[in-house]
């Protein structure tokens, strides 16, 4: 029996109808490159859990995995004179190029690039088919079936057409009803939010960038948290809204749009009770959280007000009503043509960025020192925001992927965003 499209797969599938709508991860293999052996991991793994043969049916909102061989594509990217370069430009090139969503489909792209010890191993997904905790666990398999470990990330069979959100938010009427009660005063904020300048509203091209925060930031980070009393994604909202808000330029002169908007994505996997280790597939709520960011205030400030908002977000379970928003959306961008509905977001609902945050550790632990793994993710920024830092904490470090909408954010802009990123750490360890 096929599996029912819930509704964050059927809005990432219209989204991909405007500007292919893709997720990358990558892992770093402490071992040599031996592609033949990698490709049959590659092929026994995605054949093994059955993800292969992938057909999508919109009108019928189903999808189906009909099995068979493993087509899969495997780039090696020429390092040249600059590994990361090469490796952030392929990146890029995979989150703008398009699935075919012809009859069937492999819904998966993987690439290989060389590394100090070993190799980089990329996958690029279309992202319906999957989240990012899925991802983990069908690259920690290929992983550890590459090195030659018993370890497995997921535990077969692996259940490819997981309930939807609809049994769990009918279980749960509160939550839908909370959504309800508070959309005219989310509208109000939106309203009343700064909207993101786009240079060309149909050019939806990503692009990206990626750094790095070392173990003592990270600690840093960790610490100021727990000093604050607010949690790491808090500060994480808060960095990005102190960073974007002076490139709003004039916003200083409207007297209605006076404040600024970022959006979070959450994993729900714990909220809907879904064994992780035995299920394939997307689970996500979101939730965005407001203000005016004036000029001067104080990180402590900022962070404490945006704790405020995610605390009442949590205790209420907002963020699991994000079906409310998106079937909303799905239902007006169904009347507008293409070029209207690249427009939609950035008018109605203007985020600046968001953040997507995961602890590799606390999925694929990484207590093995003498083969230490490194992992970093991207994703597209769709038609709902044009940056995105997609934040993944391995170890004790922490990557940041940065896809950005090339019509809206300059290379230079980017190189703001990262710079000013570690000088207000450096504020956090010395105050003024």
């Amino acid at each position: 029996m096929p599996g029912r499209l819930n509704i964050f797969q059927r809005t990432t599938l219209q989204w991909n109808e405007l500007h292919p709508y893709n997720a990358v991860h990558c892992v770093e293999v402490p071992m040599s490159l031996d592609l033949e052996q990698l490709r049959k991991m590659i092929r026994s793994t995605l054949e093994s859990h059955g993800l292969t043969g992938l057909a999508v049916d919109r009108k019928a909102r189903t999808y189906q995995y009909h099995g068979g061989p493993a087509r899969e594509e495997i780039t090696r990217v020429a390092a040249g004179h600059n590994m990361a370069i090469a490796l952030v430009n392929e990146i890029r090139r995979q989150l703008n190029t398009a699935f075919a969503l012809e009859e069937r489909i492999m819904p998966f792209r993987f690439f290989v690039a060389p590394a100090n010890s070993g190799f980089f191993l990329g996958v690029s997904y279309l992202h319906v088919v999957a989240g990012a905790e899925s991802i983990v666990l069908l690259m920690q398999d290929v992983v550890n079936a590459y090195l030659g470990r018993d370890q497995r990330g997921f535990v077969p069979p692996v259940e490819i057409y997981p309930v939807s959100y609809g049994p769990w938010l009918r279980r749960h009427p509160g939550v839908v009803l909370r959504k309800l009660l508070n959309l005219p005063s989310q509208f109000r904020k939106l309203g009343r939010s700064w909207r993101p300048i786009y240079r060309d509203e149909m050019d939806m091209g990503n692009g990206f960038d990626l750094f790095s925060l070392t173990p003592d930031q990270l600690q840093l980070l960790i610490d100021t948290g727990k000093s604050w009393g607010v949690t790491l994604n808090d500060l994480f909202l808060t960095l990005l809204l102190k960073i974007l808000a002076p490139l709003q330029g004039h916003r200083a002169f409207s007297t209605r749009r006076h404040l600024f908007s970022v959006g979070s994505i959450v994993n729900i996997r714990k909220d809907m009770q879904v064994d992780s280790r035995r299920t394939f597939g997307i689970f996500l709520g979101s939730f965005a959280v407001t203000h005016a960011v004036p000029e001067g205030i104080r990180l402590r400030t900022l962070a404490t007000e945006v704790h405020r908002q995610t605390q009442r977000i949590k205790q209420t379970a907002r963020y699991m009503g994000a079906p409310v928003d998106l079937a909303i959306a799905l239902t007006l961008l169904s009347f507008l043509s293409t070029e209207r509905k690249k427009k939609f977001y950035q008018k109605h609902y203007p985020l600046w960025g968001g953040v997507t945050n995961m602890n590799l550790n606390t999925i694929w632990p990484q207590d093995n020192r003498q083969q230490p793994i490194n992992y970093f993710r991207a994703v597209s920024t769709g038609p709902a925001t044009p940056l995105v830092l997609s934040i993944t904490t391995v170890r004790d470090i922490v990557n940041i992927g940065i896809s950005f909408r090339s019509t809206v954010f300059s290379p230079a802009d980017i190189e703001y965003v990262k710079n000013e990123f570690l000088k207000l750490l450096l504020q956090l360890r010395n105050p003024p």
